[in-house]
């Protein structure tokens, strides 16, 4: 691994993640002059815009011929955000489930890992499954905003202050404010595209010069990178004890990554998305049983205490050591 090739990756990642603020607060902006409640803002926009890096990495990868990047930073991402993320949050300090949509969201976290490692069984996602998974994306966003409406007058409060208060109430509602939100989506959007192109091109000579497969650097660093706006998120709320609406937009970007980013991302590859064996044995497998882990977990009490969080953690370091010691 040369200077040279870790340089770009670091340089895209960087990009890539101050092009997905840039989105973040785009459309966010947007969605809350367009009228959009904040509680729906915060459990679409926000878990898509979180996700931004991925679909970014995903685009690009299929566009390179690296598809296996793709589906293993996509299955790398979801492990890292319920393992390590909800699991050191909750190893700081016990993690209480409040949101209602913790209903819809954990059975759709688990049958969308489950499906996709059905689809992925042939050893290709094709457009057609993309498209089942993107419909099934439209579908899962038009249940939230429909379960929304049952949400708890302290959880849309506290939807309200996250944002629309920093996004929009104190903002003239004027022509040039507009513009302004859509030059910044739009400067996200070419933001994230030029990361990823930087990201992935440092991953592949990364993993050349290492000797391992594109899905392995997609499910260790690339993964891990791509997850950083849902880490800081996270651990900033855990350590203001505020943590409903980041644990809600964590869970809701792991579902997003699955239908969403996906789906997309087969629909813009045209001989679909190969999957590798190891990915489709290993990695998806173990995607779906942390999401069926999940169920008891988050039904118990509906608390998640310190001591399943550091068990959380550990498996994610077992499961990382796994990896390592596959290169």
């Amino acid at each position: 691994m040369n200077l040279h090739s870790s340089i770009v990756f670091i340089a895209g990642l960087v990009i890539i993640i101050l092009g997905a603020e840039f989105v973040l607060r785009g459309a966010s902006r947007l969605a809350a002059r367009l009228g959009i409640k904040p509680l729906i803002i915060g459990l679409t926009v926000v878990s898509v815009g979180t996700s931004m890096p991925e679909l970014a990495v995903g685009i690009t990868a299929v566009s390179e011929n690296t598809g296996s990047l793709a589906v293993g930073n996509i299955a790398g991402t979801n492990i890292f955000n319920i393992l390590f993320i909800l699991g050191l949050s909750a190893a700081i300090r016990p993690l209480p489930l409040q949101l209602l949509s913790i209903r819809l969201d954990v059975p759709v976290m688990i049958v969308s890992a489950i499906a996709l490692f059905l689809m992925a069984l042939d050893g290709t996602l094709s457009r057609i499954e993309g498209a089942i998974l993107t419909l099934a994306a439209v579908a899962y966003a038009m249940a939230l905003i429909r379960i929304s409406k049952k949400e708890s007058a302290k959880m849309r409060q506290e939807f309200a202050e996250e944002f629309s208060a920093q996004v929009l109430l104190k903002e003239k509602n004027s022509v040039m404010a507009w513009i302004g939100n859509i030059i910044l989506l739009m400067a996200g959007l070419a933001l994230c595209m030029l990361g990823a192109d930087l990201l992935v091109a440092g991953a592949v000579q990364i993993a050349q010069a290492m000797g391992v497969s594109d899905a392995v650097i997609g499910l260790t660093i690339v993964a891990v990178g791509t997850s950083a706006p849902e880490l800081a998120t996270t651990i900033v709320a855990t350590i203001k004890n505020d943590r409903d609406v980041a644990v809600g937009n964590l869970i809701g970007s792991s579902i997003s990554n699955i239908l969403f980013i996906l789906g997309v991302t087969c629909l813009v590859a045209p001989q679909g998305v190969d999957i590798s064996s190891d990915i489709l044995w290993l990695d998806l497998p173990m995607a779906a049983a942390v999401a069926i882990v999940c169920y008891p977990v988050f039904r118990s009490d509906r608390m998640v205490t310190r001591r399943e969080g550091m068990i959380f953690v550990i498996i994610y370091l077992a499961y990382m050591a796994l990896l390592l010691s596959r290169l």
